[in-house]
């Protein structure tokens, strides 16, 4: 996609090809995909660094297992960097990489939209 291309060129694009599996946007809507994944990504926006039990607390209805095996997944995809410490006692920090960080503007852009679509409750 080039760089600047229009919201109505790039829907033009999509309308006019057919769906590919290297398609940007078919890959970042996979990427974000899960019922939990974003929101780990936006707790860890909140914070530059933050260990498990913090993340838990962000997240209530989450299990253990489940932040468990979305933190492991974001790390593979390298959105998240996880730090061990062996030291007495021994803890573990996540931390956003580089490509985490630059959704930042992604986030921004979704809660202008929310602004302007949702009222206020």
């Amino acid at each position: 996609m080039k760089k600047d291309m229009t919201a109505e060129e790039y829907l033009r694009k999509i309308l006019s090809s057919e769906v590919r599996d290297d398609c940007p946007m078919r890959k970042t809507l996979e990427l974000l995909s899960g019922k939990w994944r974003i929101r780990i990504i936006y707790e860890l926006c909140k914070r530059p660094i933050c260990r498990f039990g913090e993340l838990k607390k962000a997240v209530p209805r989450i299990t253990n297992t489940m932040l468990t095996t979305t933190l492991r997944d974001l790390e593979e995809l390298e959105i998240i960097h996880r730090e061990q410490f062996n030291e007495i006692p021994p803890h573990v920090e996540y931390s956003l990489t580089e490509k985490g960080k630059a959704l930042l503007p992604v986030f921004f852009e979704l809660a202008k939209w929310s602004d302007k679509y949702f009222e206020k409750q």
